[in-house]
C-alpha cells in the first residue's frame, strides 16, 4: 500500500496514512483517463453551432443569366455557395456531441486518474480543513503552507466557509467526493484532499 504522509493547515507533516491500493495502486489505464476527458469535454458542448445551407438563404430563385452565349460561367443561383451571401457547403447545424462510458470504465478512469497523482507526489492528505471565516486570504495562506499554488481540494462534505473561502482564488477548485471527475482531478496541479475524503473515496471505489 501507498503510504502518503499527513498535513495540518499550517503544512507541518502530523501523520501518516496508508491508501487502499484498489483505489490509490490500480494499474493506470491511459487510453480509459482519455475517454473519460473527451466524454466529459463532449458532454459539455451546447451543439448550438448553425450556419444556412443554400436551401435556407433568402434569394436566389431566378438564374441570374441564360445558360450560354453571355461569355460567363453558367450559374444556376446568385446564392450557390460561391457567391458572396451564398449558403455554406455542408453547414454545421444543432448537433448532441455527447456519448456514453459504462460505469466499470468511468471508475477504472477515476482510479486511473488517482493512482497517477499519488505516483506523482501530488497528492496531498489533510488532516482537518475547517474555516472560522470565509476569508480568502486565509484560505491562501492554507495552500501557501502547504506550497500549493493550482490545487483541486476535496472535501468530505459541503461546507460553505471553505468553499466561499477559495471561490475568488485563481487557479484552485473545491469539490465533495461525489462530484469528482478524471477531467479535474488531471487538470490542476495538486490534489488537496482531507482525510474523511479519502476515507469516503475508498468506500465507494475499493
Amino acid at each position: 500500500m501507498a503510504n502518503v504522509a499527513i498535513y495540518n493547515m499550517e503544512g507541518n507533516e502530523v501523520g501518516s496514512l496508508e491508501l487502499n491500493d484498489a483505489v490509490f495502486g490500480v494499474k493506470v489505464n491511459e487510453h480509459l483517463v482519455h475517454m473519460a476527458v473527451v466524454q466529459q469535454l463532449a458532454n459539455n458542448r451546447q451543439g448550438t453551432q448553425k450556419a444556412k445551407t443554400r436551401s435556407e438563404v433568402s434569394g436566389g430563385g431566378k438564374k441570374p443569366w441564360k445558360q450560354k452565349g453571355t461569355g460567363h460561367a453558367r450559374q444556376g443561383s446568385i446564392r450557390a455557395p460561391q457567391w458572396k451571401g451564398g449558403g455554406v457547403v455542408f453547414a454545421p447545424t444543432p448537433r448532441d456531441y455527447s456519448f456514453k462510458l459504462n460505469k466499470k470504465e468511468k471508475r477504472a478512469a477515476l482510479k486511473s486518474a488517482l493512482t497517477s497523482r499519488v505516483n506523482e507526489n501530488k497528492f496531498i492528505v489533510l488532516d482537518d480543513l475547517k474555516m472560522d471565516e470565509i476569508k480568502t486570504k486565509r484560505f491562501a495562506q492554507v495552500l501557501a503552507n502547504l506550497k500549493v499554488k493550482k490545487a483541486l481540494v476535496i472535501i468530505n462534505e459541503n461546507d460553505k466557509k471553505v468553499v466561499l473561502s477559495a471561490r475568488n482564488l485563481p487557479g484552485v477548485k473545491t469539490a465533495q467526493t461525489n462530484t469528482i471527475n478524471v477531467y479535474d482531478i488531471l487538470k490542476y496541479d495538486t490534489v488537496v484532499v482531507t482525510k474523511d475524503a479519502v476515507a469516503t473515496i475508498e468506500e465507494v471505489y475499493a
